[in-house]
């Protein structure tokens, strides 16, 4: 950790009192700088200082929350991708009409310059770093470590509160019934059927809701319900994909590459005694 001056560093949240060894001189030797989220604000000028001569250095840097907001003060965001917390996104786009705010993305990598939203996003982005640096195992052996869920990957939806469905709400009926029946080859016309309304009014409703399809929803559903299969063991990976839905294997497998960047069969090595 480093501070302006170094020394005792109060936290503006969390009422703590942090002794910090270094100063911004440390930003000179370091190879990756991750910004922590900050009371918005102006960041001191020569914290946007330290940062230009790191990026100037051509090191890696990343924000976790707020952080983006001195990365963008920094001018570092400029033409570039980024994402903040959800609740912060719009602020961050008003104030830096030269950055593409994603308010939905848990992090972007735009190689030199990595941003993440809120805090487990942030955990998730060092995953993701570990995993880039190390490589995929271990990056799994961390999040074991850490008692964590394999993390998630980047272009994943943050869990914006987007209104979850209530007993009287259109899509509750629809979420139950394809919950108990995740076994079942599952079409979006059934959900459609469910929910008394056609393919495409469901299609909006699920975009409106979860910022995704209703495949997509499924599909997610479907993965969640293998990981718990996976962890708790006993059964084969041809018997996970079946009461999942995802049918074969090999399905299962493609699916879960593609969402956690592993395999089932690493991910049950990972997270299991």
């Amino acid at each position: 950790m480093c501070a302006l001056d170094g020394g005792s560093v109060s936290t503006t949240t969390a009422g703590l009192e942090l002794t910090v060894a270094a100063t911004l001189d440390a930003l000179d030797d370091a190879d990756t700088v991750i910004v922590p989220g900050f009371r918005r604000g102006r960041a001191p000028p020569r914290a946007l200082q330290a940062l230009r001569r790191a990026h100037r250095r051509g090191i890696r840097i990343a924000s976790i929350c707020t952080g983006a907001f001195a990365l963008a003060q920094a001018g570092l965001l400029d033409g570039r991708r980024a994402t903040t917390h959800w609740a912060h996104a719009d602020a961050l786009a008003d104030e830096h009409p030269g950055v593409f705010v994603d308010a939905s993305a848990l992090y972007i990598d735009e190689g030199q310059v990595i941003t993440s939203a809120g805090l487990a996003a942030g955990l998730d982005m060092c995953l993701y770093l570990v995993g880039r640096d190390h490589g995929q195992a271990a990056a799994i052996q961390r999040a074991r470590h850490m008692v964590a869920p394999l993390h998630r990957a980047g272009g994943q939806a943050q869990f914006i509160p987007v209104a979850v469905p209530g007993e009287d709400d259109e899509l509750s009926g629809v979420i139950a019934w394809a919950s108990s029946n995740l076994h079942r080859p599952i079409t979006v016309a059934d959900l459609a059927f469910q929910g008394v309304m056609s393919s495409r009014t469901l299609h909006r409703t699920f975009q409106s809701r979860f910022r995704m399809s209703p495949r997509a929803w499924l599909i997610q559903q479907r993965l969640r319900a293998a990981c718990t299969l996976l962890e708790e063991g006993g059964i084969t990976i041809d018997e996970v994909a079946r009461r999942t839905g995802l049918g074969t294997a090999t399905n299962l497998r493609t699916h879960f590459q593609r969402a956690f960047a592993t395999t089932p069969t690493a991910y049950r090595r990972a997270f299991t005694p």
